[in-house]
């Protein structure tokens, strides 16, 4: 099983991830970072395959996959 860590500090809100999920699984939150950016966060971890697409389009390195 696939495992996603979100830096949320670093986020900026621009929901790149989110769009390049396949699964649709990444969401914008209602959750503010001290930077007043909302952050992603994923709705259902059990359905990440961990193919990591979410991490190569952030442009801020706050996506991690572990598979």
């Amino acid at each position: 099983m696939a495992k996603i860590s979100f830096r949320q500090e670093r986020c900026k809100g621009c929901a790149l991830c989110v769009d390049a999920c396949p699964k649709h699984i990444l969401v914008l939150t209602k959750e503010m970072n001290r930077l007043g950016y909302y952050v992603t966060g994923c709705s259902n971890m059990d359905e990440c395959t961990g193919c990591a697409l979410c991490a190569e389009m952030c442009p801020d390195t706050v996506i991690e996959v572990w598979k």
